[in-house]
């Protein structure tokens, strides 16, 4: 079995995206891919996150962040690979 290689991307949220638990429904989908890092809201509206894994399941993380949750208005999502850094597990800040 192949191992997959760990990335790290940050992720900004742009639409209606502050309401209906965005940041829970979030957390949920990244534990489910087992995935570390963190979300936030941001003042301005957004959210923002950073996604630590294997390649494949931070892909699938950030295409669902394109879709959220039902309650959810996405109007964009700006999504960059960054360096790794170390997390212990996935929180809501």
């Amino acid at each position: 079995m192949t191992q997959q290689r760990t990335i790290q991307f940050h992720v900004v949220v742009t639409g209606d995206v502050q309401d209906g638990a965005f940041r829970s429904f979030t957390r949920r989908q990244a534990l489910a891919l087992k995935l570390k890092g963190w979300v936030r809201n941001l003042p301005d509206g957004q959210v923002e996150a950073v996604f630590h894994g294997p390649e494949a399941n931070v892909n699938a993380m950030v295409a669902w962040c394109r879709k959220g949750p039902l309650q959810a208005q996405v109007a964009d999502v700006q999504a960059e690979r960054m360096p790794l850094e170390a997390f212990l597990d996935f929180s809501v800040r």
